[in-house]
């Protein structure tokens, strides 16, 4: 009950997950999760990361400014952990579904949305997640034989979902 596609670019994955997240609220599926929302205003401007909460927010700033000079990761584990604790209390909601933007550096030091992972797991929700290409072998390393890759195709996640999903 572990799905992953796999982003082979910035923001593809985020992109599908966005559509997939809006598809199921349509169709009225209980889901938590988070998508996330990166802007940037121009080409030489740092990004901007947010996560939407899913079904219908808040959105949390998940990325701070490190100054015109700086090259290391913007990420703010601050408003990460927040928007966890806010993803992890949903759970007690009982979700059909639990839908994570992405495995990243922070999931493969054993952070960030990995013990919800487990939590959602454990509960029997399945948890579709979006994982970069070269963080693929840190997400097999933990998830094991348990996770199934998924195309990046919206009509197959829909049919992932609508199998998986809890009633």
């Amino acid at each position: 009950m572990l799905g992953f596609i796999i982003s082979e670019k910035p923001g593809q994955a985020d992109a599908i997950l966005q559509r997939l997240a809006q598809d199921l609220i349509v169709q009225g599926v209980r889901l938590t999760g988070a998508v996330q929302e990166t802007t940037r205003l121009s080409a030489n401007q740092k990004k901007s990361m947010a996560l939407h909460l899913l079904p219908d927010g808040p959105l949390i700033g998940i990325s701070q400014d490190l100054g015109p000079m700086a090259t290391g990761c913007s990420l703010d584990p601050d408003g990460l952990e927040q928007a966890v604790g806010l993803m992890a209390a949903a759970l007690e909601r009982q979700p059909q579904i639990l839908l994570l933007n992405k495995f990243g550096k922070q999931e493969a030091e054993g952070r960030g949305v990995r013990p919800l992972i487990g939590e959602a797991l454990a509960r029997d929700i399945p948890v579709l997640i979006g994982v970069g290409r070269e963080k693929l072998p840190l997400f097999q390393a933990f998830a094991g034989d348990m996770a199934q890759e998924l195309p990046r195709d919206l009509p197959a996640l829909l049919d992932w979902c609508q199998q998986h999903m809890t009633v």
